[in-house]
């Protein structure tokens, strides 16, 4: 690969959009952003903070995520000014017990909105194109602000489990299309 091939070559994902939100699949200008991401605090309930190496590895395996599975997390952008907000989307890594419906905005960007939008969005797609039944969200205990947005979007709580990596998670189930559509 050289210097000017796209960091995401290999990745066939779609573009969706938002009346105020572009989501798509993470390209390699994306790494600064997602870096300072995984460095604070903010990054605790996915197994953060990370050292910019081991953040580097974290967005790899996104990437690596949308090539064997064909789906992944995508980027989110604000349509009017570019900037890169957060990430949102499908994770179902070995260990997982289902697809999850996961999202994280970056700092400066909570409380506007748009890791919900980001959610119903995805979970449409989910949906009505990828032909999918009812999502799962797997929340850290301790992180009332996705519980809360869980529970904005319809989903509740299904059980506890146990990650791959022993950490204790909450299952919340979304509402099936056609619940989620009305």
């Amino acid at each position: 690969m050289n210097a000017r091939t796209p960091g995401n070559a290999l990745i066939h994902a779609p573009v969706l959009t938002t009346e105020r939100l572009i989501l798509r699949a993470p390209e390699t200008q994306d790494f600064d952003s997602a870096a300072a991401f995984w460095a604070t605090e903010r990054s605790r309930h996915m197994g953060g903070p990370l050292a910019r190496a081991a953040a580097w590895r974290a967005f790899a395996a996104e990437l690596g995520h949308w090539l064997l599975k064909g789906y992944g997390l995508f980027h989110i952008l604000e349509r009017r000014t570019g900037a890169h907000v957060g990430h949102a989307g499908f994770w179902n890594p070995e260990g997982w017990p289902e697809v999850e419906l996961g999202w994280a905005v970056y700092e400066g960007f909570e409380g506007r909105g748009f890791a919900s939008e980001a959610a119903l969005r995805l979970r449409a797609y989910a949906y009505d194109t990828l032909g999918w039944g009812p999502l799962t969200s797997v929340i850290a205990p301790d992180n009332a602000r996705s519980i809360a947005l869980a529970e904005r979007l319809g989903a509740t709580h299904e059980r506890d489990w146990i990650s791959p990596a022993g950490k204790p998670a909450l299952i919340y189930r979304h509402p099936g299309p056609a619940v989620a559509a009305a």
